[in-house]
């Protein structure tokens, strides 16, 4: 059978309810506390460190962590942006999702903190790096990495999102924290109530600066930095997938003498991609959808939809027809939302049904097919939505 007659030939069956003993996956409760982590010795069948690496001269336990996830090489990004980040040069970088800024601005601040440890501590809820981000999920993702990155040193990371419980997040800023990867508002709230002073913020990085502005976060943005030393005395990284005039003044006003970079769209996802497009009417895209999520048994999907409501209908829909899925949109709730990441992660759901905010900040790894359901408005996001696979 063709693949097209394959995707085109057979109708989804009706609706059928689901299995009598069969449950929709719910959110779970908050994983439990637990203590700090202490350093972990190194197992010896580690990947050796990449000559890229190597050159950059990292700390030790920095490496560790480095050849324990595999890095073998820099990304054009890493290449670009280390040597002169390590540096303490302030940098501002044109980039999407995907090419591996995430790591590139928490090894500069990590070997920063090694390299320069502290001779007392520091009090609650003052960090000496503070990383904001557009969307929960991002900011998740980004806390994620760090926990990895700093598996072998001893530095405390804490993702401040709205949607958590504001007495419990209180609760952990009680403690000493180096690094706080923050969504604007929450962060501005605990700030305000004097939970998180950033008077000795030492590095600063705004991720995603263009989709803050799009999102209507720059007040809160400019407000958190003016509470940041004055950038003279502190190391800016700004990163974004696009530069329009107003993202260019905020970084002019945010930055001191900063390195330029640039990492081209067309070298980001799109060469390890397969993209096809299917020609369908709208009463035949379900049925086209629903056969090619069939052939893909043993692998991750994701369905981007422009609009929540549509979300909401298409996740229904193909749970309906006996599909594993999970929904991802910005009205979910933050408790769900983490459950249903995970979920996906694991394998328990195969089709994750998102809109762009939402699906900001997902990298799960074997993720075999990206559709998008409605073709996105803005062309950047057609990049980040592919960028999800390759």
């Amino acid at each position: 059978m063709s693949l097209l007659k394959s995707l085109f030939g057979t109708k989804p069956s009706q609706p059928q309810p689901p299995a009598e003993n069969a449950k929709k996956p719910v959110g779970g409760g908050p994983k439990k506390k637990t203590k700090r982590r202490q350093p972990k010795p190194a197992p010896e069948d580690f990947a050796p460190l990449g000559e890229d690496f190597k050159t950059l001269e990292l700390p030790e336990k920095l490496n560790l962590a480095i050849r324990k996830l595999n890095f073998s090489a820099c990304t054009p990004i890493q290449k670009e942006v280390l040597p002169h980040s390590l540096d303490g040069e302030d940098i501002i970088a044109q980039a999407q999702t995907g090419t591996g800024k995430t790591a590139a601005f928490l090894i500069s601040i990590i070997t920063y903190h090694l390299e320069n440890p502290e001779i007392e501590p520091r009090p609650p809820g003052t960090p000496f790096a503070l990383i904001i981000a557009p969307t929960r999920e991002l900011v998740m993702q980004i806390a994620s990495d760090a926990a990895l990155l700093t598996e072998f040193s001893d530095i405390r990371v804490m993702a401040v999102v709205g949607g958590i419980d504001y007495e419990k997040q209180k609760t952990q800023l009680e403690k000493p924290v180096e690094v706080i990867v923050a969504t604007p508002g929450r962060l501005l709230d605990f700030c305000r109530s004097g939970v998180i002073q950033l008077k000795q913020v030492e590095m600063l990085v705004i991720d995603e600066a263009d989709r803050m502005l799009n999102m209507g976060f720059i007040p809160d943005v400019k407000a958190i930095v003016q509470r940041t030393p004055k950038k003279d005395k502190r190391q800016t990284q700004l990163y974004s997938a696009t530069f329009s005039d107003d993202i260019r003044r905020l970084a002019q006003s945010w930055t001191l003498d900063p390195v330029r970079v640039e990492i081209a769209p067309e070298q980001v996802a799109v060469s390890s991609v397969e993209q096809m497009i299917y020609f369908t009417s709208e009463n035949e895209k379900f049925t086209v959808l629903c056969n090619l999520i069939s052939q893909q048994t043993q692998s991750k999907v994701i369905i981007f939809v422009n609009r929540r409501d549509g979300t909401r209908r298409l996740e229904e829909k193909l749970y309906r027809q006996g599909f594993k899925t999970g929904l991802l949109t910005g009205e979910v709730a933050q408790r769900k939302r983490i459950k249903t990441l995970d979920d996906f992660k694991s394998g328990a759901i195969q089709v994750l049904v998102a809109t762009d905010v939402a699906g900001r900040g997902i990298h799960v790894d074997n993720i075999s097919h990206v559709v998008n359901y409605n073709l996105p408005e803005d062309p950047e996001d057609y990049v980040h939505r592919i960028g999800r696979t390759g």
